[in-house]
């Protein structure tokens, strides 16, 4: 079982990921209005990732007989200049989890919560692989710029991404 102080950390977690969920499915709203609906389905499909990250986090606290206390998911942004800036914002949002994560896993070595370092493990993996992701769409939209052609084929690429409904099992 888990600490008190652990518990409400990881139910901060859940919020993090329900809120990044909800921030890509904005995104997705928004390169769905500019005619992008590949750049839209990879956000769709990151959104349904995150909500499957939280609902990972939410059964672990089940598993370890703590509880779950869910909080507001917030209004997120619902306008962006373009595509470039909507990726940079997801780099820059994908950075603030993998600290969120950092420091639950300090907390966790601090307090000599084992069974959560374990947990975390694969948080801490995914975070690395989520930035890594971003920033590689990121480097060749700059590279693009505002060049049609590149936007479509970046448009087209992007959204092969695989789409699945969001559940702990597809967080994998």
């Amino acid at each position: 079982m888990i600490s008190e102080k652990m518990q409400e950390r990881l139910n901060k977690a859940i919020k993090l990921e329900f809120d990044s969920s909800y921030l890509y499915l904005s995104m997705a709203a928004y390169c769905e209005s500019i005619a992008f609906d590949g750049f839209a389905r990879w956000m769709r499909a990151q959104s349904a990732e995150e909500w499957g990250h939280g609902m990972r986090v939410y059964e672990y606290l089940g598993d370890q007989q703590a509880r779950v206390v869910l909080h507001g998911i917030d209004q997120p942004k619902r306008e962006w200049s373009s595509v470039v800036e909507v990726f940079e914002e997801t780099l820059t949002h994908e950075k603030k989890v993998t600290a969120a994560y950092h420091d639950l896993m300090a907390y966790a070595q601090e307090t000599k919560d084992y069974a959560t370092q374990s947990f975390l493990q694969w948080f801490i993996h995914e975070q690395v692989e989520e930035e890594a992701t971003a920033a590689g769409i990121l480097d060749k939209l700059r590279m693009v710029k505002d060049r049609p052609q590149g936007l479509l084929y970046m448009d087209s690429h992007v959204g092969k991404r695989e789409f699945s409904a969001p559940t702990a099992a597809s967080s994998d």
